[in-house]
């Protein structure tokens, strides 16, 4: 699903990680936490478990903005979007992973899809065009998303060898590391520092500055 590239991981080669929970940590060039970013583990010497089927998940539309901004699903999960605006909104992808639209749906309905496919699917809407989000479809059952501090859970992880990977809006490519977890060794987080783009994103308008309604 996403590319590999040499990655500025902050561990020596074989880092090993006690099985159960496994905690990343993503920074920046300069060592400021990074939020947003999907961070994914794929197992190196079996497939993942068979699918087994989540609750679904919900990005609404609120004060004309995709809330959350990210978000990462296992292959097969459905995705709700409520708009609890006063506006209508017209959600729409062209994502080779998943290509769709809702056309204008009022204040107070609900769309809904299945993301069934890998990959990262880029949202948008067609009237109101600074909004934008993000839905990392996976196949493995262990990811997480970074939060504020830059730091991302992973639960329920065996001991194996894995592809530690992470992803974010900012970066031109996932980068990725082999990691091994491991009964009994140290919990320390594994530290990945990446090299992003500048923050492009564009803002909801305030009110009364001339925003499309």
């Amino acid at each position: 699903m996403l590319r590999l590239v040499p990655c500025l991981l902050l561990v020596c080669s074989g880092f090993a990680l006690r099985a159960g929970e496994v905690r990343l940590q993503v920074a920046d060039a300069k060592g400021a936490p990074v939020a947003d970013a999907v961070v994914s583990l794929t197992p190196l010497d079996a497939a993942p478990p068979n699918f087994t089927a989540e609750p679904p998940r919900e990005i609404e539309q609120r004060s004309k903005e995709f809330r959350p901004y990210v978000t990462a699903i296992r292959a097969g999960t459905t995705v709700r979007f409520p708009n609890r605006d006063e506006v209508e909104h017209h959600v729409y992808s062209l994502s080779r992973a998943k290509k769709f639209e809702f056309p204008l749906y009022k204040p107070g309905k609900a769309e809904e899809i299945v993301f069934d496919q890998p990959g990262v699917v880029v949202l948008g809407c067609s009237i109101h065009d600074w909004m934008a989000a993000y839905v990392v479809v996976l196949k493995t059952p262990w990811f997480a998303v970074t939060s504020a501090d830059g730091l991302a859970k992973v639960g329920g992880v065996p001991a194996g060898r894995y592809r530690a990977e992470v992803w974010q809006p900012r970066l031109k490519e996932s980068v990725a590391r082999e990691i091994t977890v491991v009964d009994g060794a140290a919990a320390a987080p594994l530290a990945f520092a990446l090299t992003l783009k500048p923050d492009l994103r564009r803002r909801a308008p305030a009110s009364g500055d001339g925003g499309y309604k």
